[in-house]
């Protein structure tokens, strides 16, 4: 027992020196998508603040590809030591993984959770021109329209692509999917009028929708967005009850990562990501603060993955 009770001491007196030493060197943040997109913004916001408090470089690795799997992958396969995390969108996390046959990760097994860092309601938009004015034109129009109105996503199997899917699920009705390479080409359409409507993160069309160019008819989300007050919510605006979605960012490491590590680093990330000129950043452009617990993260992406999973199957979403 004497050996036993020495050997529990030592491992403790380890992991809390690990601690107090981590970071010793840079620290890698991948981000598994192009520079310039909301993700690599988040990355790229919470590095130079993580470097003041932590007393190390955060070094910002973008690793694009396969809809954010090859950079996931690459995480999965890090040592867990504390130097490599991956900053994400929900799609590797909980709607890829449903999507891409072969993905070189378990989603719900292969990282350890950091915090959900932000998220965002959806919104329903239409170009200014459009005669839809609210969200009861639109549902009228489906009913008596089957498969005419259409819908510009930036691409399969992308939130904005399954919160479409899911409001037709929902409400009893169909419209037409028209897919794009990323969400700019989606939002130039829009503008232009080549397509009906979109549920595009309110984010990347809140510009366009001060501008007048775009006109918002409800949010996704459970309650309005603090930059669109005057704009209901689905069930506000009489729609389903079940289109309670919203587009998030996280932060994760690869299993294993030493608990104190995890803890020092959680509370790092969710330090900054309240830094007052941080949360200005990302509140003026309807993005909302998260910053929960590991425990909290690990709860959220059960349901987030359960959901998106019965969508994509229901529906026979496919990657192509």
């Amino acid at each position: 027992m004497r050996k036993l009770f020495a050997a529990l001491s030592l491992t403790l007196a380890a992991t809390a020196a690990l601690a107090d030493t981590w970071p010793s060197k840079p620290v890698t943040l991948v981000v598994p998508f192009p520079p310039g997109g909301s993700t690599d913004s988040i990355a790229r916001a919470i590095g130079p603040v993580l470097t003041k408090s932590l007393g190390q470089t955060f070094i910002i690795d973008n690793k694009a590809g396969a809809t954010g799997t090859i950079g996931a992958a690459a995480v999965k396969r890090s040592a867990p030591d504390g130097y490599t995390f991956l900053v994400t969108s929900l799609g590797p996390l909980v709607i890829a993984p449903h999507l891409i046959k072969g993905v070189q990760y378990d989603a719900l097994k292969d990282f350890d959770h950091v915090t959900v860092a932000v998220q965002a309601p959806n919104v329903l938009v239409v170009p200014e021109k459009s005669p839809h004015k609210t969200l009861a034109d639109v549902l009228a129009f489906l009913k008596a329209n089957p498969n005419k109105m259409t819908y510009a996503s930036s691409g399969n199997g992308s939130s904005d692509h399954l919160t479409a899917e899911l409001f037709w699920l929902e409400s009893g009705t169909t419209g037409v999917h028209v897919p794009y390479k990323g969400g700019g080409p989606a939002v130039q359409d829009l503008l232009g009028g080549q397509v009906d409507a979109s549920f595009q993160n309110v984010n990347t069309v809140f510009q366009h929708i001060q501008s007048g160019k775009l006109r918002p008819l409800a949010v996704t989300g459970s309650k309005r967005s603090p930059v669109l007050p005057n704009v209901p919510t689905i069930v506000e605006a009489g729609g389903p009850k079940n289109v309670d979605v919203y587009s998030w960012q996280a932060v994760v490491a690869p299993k294993g990562l030493p608990t104190d590590v995890r803890t020092k680093f959680t509370a790092a990330v969710n330090a900054a990501l309240n830094d007052p000129a941080v949360k200005q950043q990302f509140t003026s452009v309807g993005l909302e603060i998260v910053a929960n617990t590991p425990e909290q993260f690990a709860a959220f992406q059960q349901k987030e993955f359960a959901r998106w999973k019965n969508v994509i199957e229901t529906r026979k979403i496919t990657a192509d």
